[in-house]
């Protein structure tokens, strides 16, 4: 049995530093738990390198008992997964400097963390389930960090949700061992085909409700516009990216490793899940007024999106590529959105941002990056995603779908013009928007954000093979 603990890197540093961090933080004064934070920051960084080093040695490997699989598609989710946590991170360096829980902040944040790396290479039905508890119970008590009550509010649904969903994914993957009798991916690829299909097929559901939790996708997805909204920004902006990255990889292994001969017509409940939570995202962000509500159902649509590549996951090469792709551009995107909002938190509305422009020329110039990326506006990264998921979609069968998502891709411009055009207002500007003293940690990562955003539309041909390649059996 392959035990290298080296091709874990990337995973135990995160636990490390969170478990230094935590006993150093108990004897640091409070004044001094910024080293926490830099602490955070290394770990990440290490994990980068890590990571950079086995992709660039080409070695793939599985380990232990091959419940973990470090190849491709585990290694593109970690660079972007820990890019993005780097970026949570100095986002929430104002908010959280000098706060008297600053230590457990960026704990609970490690832990999380790592939580969603293990779900990139899960490849067996209980490290999933392990994967799934580790991301998600610190992500519960971040949600209720700044203790008011709309945060507690906020938590509380968040763990109702995640409790009720994650207990029906244990029972989903009791019947998966019931049918196929292996936890393993390898093994349930051989033996589900013979399995009862009403077994199967109820079984699959069950371990899907708790990735589509995770992921925010209907029709798990009632906790994410009052945990956003509820969440410190920094917190909201982890919550509707990171877990979305490790639920979504994790989904498309299952579905691609276990279940590729299965009679059980999972790709049509895909796309159906998709076409629904995509249009659903859409609609209720239409006349939304609370920037934070906005960016909630916009991260629903998304993954309306991103549910596309999951639905042609064996009928097509192109999915994978797209996923890990579209997924890399969406986080840097959506990420600079909620660090503009981070930036100005008095700004709570859309016509807060009224003259942004003129006031603040730069952070408005982010934001409109960052909107009419999610739009899927070239030449930004998100762009480059939908078109090649779309290609994936049609390659795989469902042109239905993909007309679907050009035709939401067009509406939903309507709601970021809504927020776009008070910027350019020439009236009197919003003091919340234009008067609000910056963190020039906040600011720095919107700036970065926005140019990754860009950056990955004008160099996804570079970028895009990297996510190619074989996923482990």
């Amino acid at each position: 049995m392959n035990e290298n603990l080296a091709a874990l890197i990337p995973e135990i540093a995160l636990l490390a530093a969170a478990v230094i961090g935590l006993l150093a933080g108990s004897w640091l004064p409070r004044r001094r738990q910024w080293i926490v934070a830099v602490l955070a920051v290394a770990a990440c960084t290490a994990g980068l390198v890590a990571t950079s080093i086995t992709m660039a040695t080409g070695r793939e490997q599985a380990v232990f008992a091959d419940a973990l699989a470090v190849d491709a598609a585990t290694n593109a989710g970690r660079l972007t997964v820990l890019g993005a946590l780097l970026l949570v991170i100095t986002m929430s360096v104002e908010t959280v400097r000098g706060h008297k829980r600053e230590t457990e902040y960026w704990v609970l944040l490690l832990l999380t963390g790592a939580g969603t790396l293990a779900l990139l290479g899960a490849n067996d039905l209980l490290m999933l389930f392990a994967a799934y508890l580790l991301a998600s119970i610190p992500a519960y008590a971040l949600a209720a960090f700044a203790k008011d009550n709309f945060g507690t509010e906020a938590a509380l649904k968040y763990y109702l949700m995640g409790a009720l969903l994650g207990t029906t994914m244990l029972a989903g993957t009791a019947l998966f061992y019931g049918a196929g009798h292996a936890t393993l991916y390898r093994e349930l690829r051989t033996t589900l085909p013979e399995a009862p299909y009403g077994l199967v097929a109820v079984a699959l559901v069950a371990v899907l409700a708790g990735l589509l939790f995770k992921a925010g996708a209907v029709p798990a997805h009632y906790w994410v516009p009052d945990v956003t909204n509820g969440a410190p920004a920094p917190v909201a902006a982890y919550v509707t990216t990171l877990p979305k990255i490790g639920a979504l990889i994790a989904g498309y292994r299952l579905l691609h490793q276990a279940l590729p001969d299965s009679d059980v017509n999972w790709p049509l409940l895909l796309a159906v899940l998709a076409g629904v939570t995509m249009t659903l995202g859409n609609l209720a962000a239409f006349f939304q007024t609370s920037v934070k509500r906005l960016l909630a159902y916009s991260t629903i649509s998304q993954v309306g999106y991103l549910l596309m590549a999951l639905a042609v996951a064996t009928r097509t090469d192109l999915a994978q590529k797209s996923l890990l792709f579209y997924l890399a551009a969406y986080a840097v995107t959506n990420l600079g959105a909620f660090a503009i909002v981070t930036a100005l938190p008095a700004a709570r509305t859309l016509q807060d941002y009224r003259g942004l422009a003129r006031r603040r020329p730069g952070l408005a110039a982010v934001l409109v990056v960052c909107l009419l990326g999610l739009v899927g506006t070239p030449p930004t990264g998100i762009f480059l995603g939908k078109l090649e998921i779309f290609s994936a979609t049609i390659d795989g069968g469902y042109t239905w779908l993909a007309a679907l998502a050009v035709t939401n891709t067009v509406t939903s411009l309507f709601y970021y013009l809504r927020w776009l055009t008070p910027l350019f207002t020439t009236t009197k500007s919003a003091p919340l928007a234009t008067h609000t003293a910056l963190g020039r940690w906040t600011t720095a990562t919107a700036y970065t954000a926005g140019t990754l955003a860009l950056g990955l539309g004008i160099a996804g041909g570079a970028v895009l093979p990297f996510g190619n390649g074989d996923l482990l059996p």
